[in-house]
């Protein structure tokens, strides 16, 4: 069909049906809830409609990327049992490491279907039924590599956070984005430190490490929720899709450098005046190293050469791996989150002059797919660690307290703060109950303390109280994923319509304006 510009736009007819004006069965209505037409023209096999007819069945294209990611687990999997030289067995670690990985992918991607809530709730739940059922158990080896797994995931979320950060935006905007994106942050972080202090009886700095985490925004949320409000044109004209990205980025990055400088100083050996000089300088060290690699990576590789999108994501994704862990090596590990968030940021500056636009370049596009993997490795593994059993009541009842008064708390502060931003009340408001989302900074630094416990370090209490004090941040950190991702999904979703005004029609899908990939767009 062509629109009145000559635009030729595809839209999904059902050649099966004899009468097109007649309503859709429920069964047919399900079905295209959980498998919708491609966005643009695809090739199929001839066979293929017969016997896997759309909709009862997604399409070729939609099932080959399915088994691609699926094989991709089952290749990883392979791989590592022979590196690690554990025996083929049905009950294997690593064999039902795996299974519990692909159940979170498909679990999550039935739940994402179905709900339309945000596809790692899912995961999350999978991880934790697979631990309660006895499913999965990991020793001290395969920890380790989820602790590693767990890294490698934060690279991931912190680099897509600086390749998101828009400079034109962050110079234009800069007042609102500061404000949004660190008064809220800080004030969530006070309150959930002061209830925690009080109502868990977690010391002053363990209760501020868990606020330094429990206080990030989610990405993984926010994001696809805010894509289809802008698409719709809500909030458009006055630029709060962009605003509130780029303030959550910077969220996300404060919130994982912070929590990094907490926690090495409570578990480093060296004097406090050392570590509490170490913590500013770790965060201007990350930010000059951070920058000085993303400036490099603009130049090295040369933009015309024929592997340069490789080549940059290579760049970018090992500096960021190395920045992290050696960073944590040599006990500055507030300095690897900021070079992360850094060096993306400065590389998509130079690279938007070079002609690709901010966070819809080639390397961003490779690291959402590289997200679609490791999504339900992080959620999955973090889920696993929760004992239903071993939890203490009094903690998940305490812990939901702390954690929905802090957030009735943020909201507020979110909309008192927001003054000289050009918003009006209901944009305030809404902004204000965007940042309830929490999820991927929580899954990925929720056991780490606990990590360090089990290793053997010490913060310098007993070690029976340390081991309460790792539980309840972890318990809590899964608290608040479990909680706040679906109230903050469905808050964003029920209330942008209501309290954004629109100016854009939806944008239709052409030739010109293909959609993003429903594949990708779910995970980002």
């Amino acid at each position: 069909m062509e629109n009145n510009t000559g635009v030729r736009v595809y839209e999904f007819v059902d050649d099966n049906r004899d009468d097109q004006n007649e309503p859709l069965p429920w069964w047919h209505k399900f079905c295209l809830r959980c498998h919708q037409p491609d966005p643009t023209p695809s090739w199929q096999p001839s066979w293929w409609s017969k016997f896997f007819p759309f909709p009862i069945f997604s399409t070729f294209r939609q099932s080959a990327q399915q088994i691609c990611i699926i094989a991709f687990f089952l290749l990883t999997w392979g791989i590592l049992y022979v590196e690690i030289g554990e025996p083929i067995s049905l009950q294997g670690e690593l064999l039902s490491m795996t299974l519990l990985v692909i159940a979170a992918y498909l679990i999550g991607w039935i739940w994402l279907k179905i709900t339309t809530l945000p596809a790692l709730i899912g995961m999350l739940l999978t991880g934790i039924a697979f631990q309660n059922l006895h499913l999965v158990h990991m020793t001290d080896t395969y920890r380790k590599l989820n602790q590693d797994l767990r890294k490698v995931a934060l690279v991931i979320i912190l680099m897509r956070a600086g390749l998101g950060l828009d400079a034109s935006v962050l110079k234009k905007h800069y007042a609102a984005v500061l404000q949004l994106g660190l008064i809220p942050w800080l004030v969530e972080c006070i309150c959930i430190a002061v209830f925690t202090h009080f109502l868990l009886s977690l010391p002053w700095i363990w209760a501020f490490l868990l606020g330094s985490m429990i206080a990030s925004v989610s990405p993984a949320v926010v994001v696809p929720c805010l894509f289809r409000l802008r698409d719709a044109g809500y909030g458009v004209s006055k630029g709060i899709p962009t605003i509130v990205l780029a303030a959550a980025a910077i969220d996300d990055s404060i919130s994982v450098a912070i929590f990094a400088i907490i926690l090495n100083a409570m578990f480093s050996s060296g004097s406090p005046t050392f570590n509490i000089i170490k913590g500013p300088l770790s965060i201007v060290a990350g930010i000059v190293l951070g920058s000085s690699w993303g400036a490099l990576v603009s130049v090295i590789p040369e933009k015309g050469d024929i592997y340069v999108v490789p080549l940059r994501f290579l760049a970018l994704f090992l500096g960021g791996l190395f920045s992290l862990f050696i960073s944590s090596f040599i006990g500055w590990s507030g300095a690897g989150p900021l070079a992360i968030v850094s060096s993306g940021f400065v590389a998509a500056f130079y690279w938007d002059k070079q002609g690709w636009p901010i966070n819809r370049n080639p390397v961003s596009n490779l690291f959402r797919i590289l997200w679609i993997f490791f999504e339900p490795i992080l959620f999955a593994f973090t889920g696993a660690q929760i004992t239903i059993t071993a939890l203490d009541p009094e903690v998940i009842k305490m812990g939901a307290i702390c954690l929905v008064s802090c957030l009735v708390l943020r909201v507020i502060a979110t909309y008192a703060i927001s003054f000289g931003c050009g918003l009006n009340s209901k944009e305030k408001l809404f902004i204000g109950l965007t940042w309830m989302a929490k999820a991927t900074v929580q899954a990925a630094l929720g056991p780490a303390a606990l990590d360090l416990i089990n290793s053997g370090q010490t913060a310098g209490y007993p070690v029976q109280d340390e081991t309460y004090y790792s539980k309840a941040i972890l318990a809590v950190s899964v608290l608040s994923v479990i909680l706040s991702a679906p109230i903050g999904a469905i808050c964003i979703a029920l209330t942008g319509p209501r309290l954004l005004s629109r100016n854009d029609g939806p944008k239709k899908v052409s030739v010109e304006n293909p959609p993003e990939n429903p594949a990708t767009v779910q995970h980002l």
